[in-house]
Formats: C-alpha cells, structure tokens, sequence
C-alpha cells in the first residue's frame, strides 16, 4: 500500500551487476523433486516432464501424470519467490478468475495450501491451458479492441480485488545525468571486449545515438506529480504472458510482478511490446489505437490520463538501458535478440511522438 503524499521511484531498474545471470539462480527441477511435489497435490506419478520455455523468474514444466495434464511453475527470482508474494498472486488470480476473467487460478493441496514447499524452493500446480502466443500485428482490429477492454476490466478488476490504494504524492522518473554515466560506463566496456563483435558496433552506435537524443530531449523529463493515477497492475502485460486458443485470449499467464503503479503507464508500455515490428520496432498505430480506444471506453483511462503515460513511458525509454547492462554487466545475453528492434523504436519514437501520443488518445 502506498502512502499519501509519498513520491515513489518509478525509474527504470538498474540491475545487480555482480548478480549472476537469472538463468543461473536455480538449477533445473529433478525429477525427484517434481515427484515430491505433485505428492502434495495427490494427482498421480508423472508420465512426463517436458520444460516449457524457461521465465525470467520462474521454471515451467508441463507434467503429464494419470490424472491428467498440468503446468509445474518453479518460482526462481530471489524478489518475487517468497511464500507472501505467490500468495498474494495466487489469491488475486483466483479472484479474478471468479469475476470471469481468463487468469487461470492455481489449484490447492487437499489442505488448502496453493504454494508448495520442497529442496528450499516454492512450487505451485496449474491445470493446463490449450494454447499458443499470437503477435499483436497478427490480431485483428476487434481484437486489438478486445485487449484493450481487457486490460481495462482487469485493472479495475484489480482494484476490487485487492488492497485499497492511497494515491502517492508522485513517481520519480530516470534523472538524464545518471543516464549519461551508465552509457560512459557501457562504452569503456565495449572498447575493452575481445573479440569486437556486430552486436558490439550496434551497441557503440546506439549509446552515441543516445547521448544525442538525451541532449536534445532532456529538458522534458516528467515532474513526479504527472504520473496517472495508482492502482494494481499485471506488472509484464505482453504478447508472451497471453494464450489464444484461435481467436479467443485464453489465458492472461505470469503475475510474478503484480504490484501497485501508474496503470495507464502498464497500458502504454504493454502496447509498444505487443503492437512493435520485431525487426524495426516501429508501432503499428492503427492497432495501437483500436486498443487504447476500447481501454478508455471502459472507463480505465482519461485521455490526459494516457498522454501523460506516453510521455513518461517515452522518458522511461529515452532512459532505459537494461538490455546493455545485461549484456555487458552481467554476462547475460539473452536479451540480445531484443535489442535492435527496442533501440529503433526509441529512435522512431523520438521522431514520431506526436503521432504515437494521437494514437494513444484520440
């Protein structure tokens, strides 16, 4: 719960570097430990254990036993894999779900207990939901329209669901000054790797391409107060946390970062991740603004609600280097395959952001 008159941080995330790569925080689950598990949820031994596409902060495993067939989730990210947190998820989806929205609710022990303990790590057991993940480009309009109302009853959802938010005083965003520091320190890193790769030239052009748009954009940072309104949000709303099984949004997956933010922020920034070219980065608007149309239509948004969450969402960007610091802080090279189409749409944006915020709020 957030306190009145309280200014929260919302600048983007400067990771750990001394923190090894996430994929590296907890080793694959055995089979013996998958056993032990499912022994608390009393479905039968398991037929198969096929991994499915590994999270940032979690292990999934589709498990085929007996009784049926079943999502293992293994809870991995030391921020959100505490008891209180997977409750708090669990306890929020399982409401959600009996407000008729698609959040598949985890299912309990004989005991009641919807998060499982065993070799020191949490576990929690989901029926398994037909289905695959669709691009946003691929949706069509009605659909784009359908998201967005979507997104809109779950934020609202959200707010009968869980605890009462206070409005803070604001959120801080990034500060240019220490954006300009972290991208000094990317560059000596890059000077120093052997050997000098593509990815490495790409990264070089973009942090000097950075430093320019910083000069000629930094004196329109976000005061704190601008923020929209509070309230709970998904926390990673995109196209790979959504199952359709056709045309039809099954399932709305992974509430790993279920927290209280700037909704119409979570509204913006999940559009630019699920309407984007995967090659250029650049928005399809016509998309973009079916959805934004249909959230507001719910009552989510104002449209100067949404104008200020595209100007901060910009500055966010204009700001964020995360992918970089994985790459050259951590060691961590999974987010490499993102980062061409995440820096050219900064760029793009940079250059059509009047267009993109009518997108957004007409």
């Amino acid at each position: 719960m957030t306190t009145q008159g309280q200014i929260i941080v919302c600048a983007p995330p400067r990771p750990d570097h001394t923190a090894p790569p996430f994929g590296t925080l907890s080793p694959p689950v055995g089979y013996e430990a998958v056993t032990g598990v499912l022994r608390s949820y009393r479905v039968g031994r398991p037929r198969e254990i096929r991994p499915v596409a590994e999270g940032l902060l979690n292990r999934g495993y589709r498990i085929t036993t007996e009784s049926g067939r079943y999502f293992l989730k293994c809870y991995v990210d030391r921020a959100t894999a505490t008891r209180a947190a997977i409750t708090a998820q669990h306890r929020a989806t399982t409401d959600l779900n009996a407000l008729g929205l698609p959040t598949p609710p985890p299912l309990p022990t004989p005991g009641g207990r919807t998060v499982t303990a065993y070799g020191g790590r949490l576990f929690a057991l989901y029926p398994w939901v037909a289905g695959g993940h669709r691009h946003g480009t691929e949706l069509a309009p009605a659909q784009c329209a359908e998201l967005g109302a979507l997104l809109g009853r779950i934020h609202g959802a959200l707010g009968e669901v869980c605890a009462p938010v206070r409005q803070p005083g604001g959120h801080a965003t990034a500060d240019p000054a220490e954006t300009v520091r972290l991208v000094g320190e990317l560059r000596r890193r890059i000077a120093r790797q052997e050997p000098y790769e593509a990815f490495d030239a790409l990264a070089e052009q973009r942090l000097a391409e950075r430093l320019d748009l910083l000069s000629v954009h930094r004196h329109r940072r976000p005061a704190p107060e601008s923020a929209p309104p509070t309230g709970w949000t998904h926390g990673d709303f995109h196209g790979l946390n959504l199952l359709y099984r056709g045309d039809l949004l099954t399932a709305v997956l992974d509430w790993d970062k279920l927290g209280v933010r700037p909704q119409a922020e979570e509204t913006v920034r999940a559009a630019t991740l699920i309407f984007n070219d995967r090659e250029s980065g650049v928005l399809d608007l016509v998309r973009v603004r079916r959805y934004s149309q249909a959230y507001r239509a719910c009552g989510a948004a104002t449209p100067a609600q949404l104008a200020s969450a595209v100007h901060r969402v910009w500055w966010e960007r204009l700001n964020d280097l995360w992918m970089l610091q994985w790459h050259y802080q951590r060691g961590d090279r999974r987010a490499d395959p993102l980062f061409p189409a995440s820096a050219g749409q900064l760029t793009w944006w940079c250059e059509e952001y009047e267009q993109v915020l009518d997108a957004f709020t007409n």
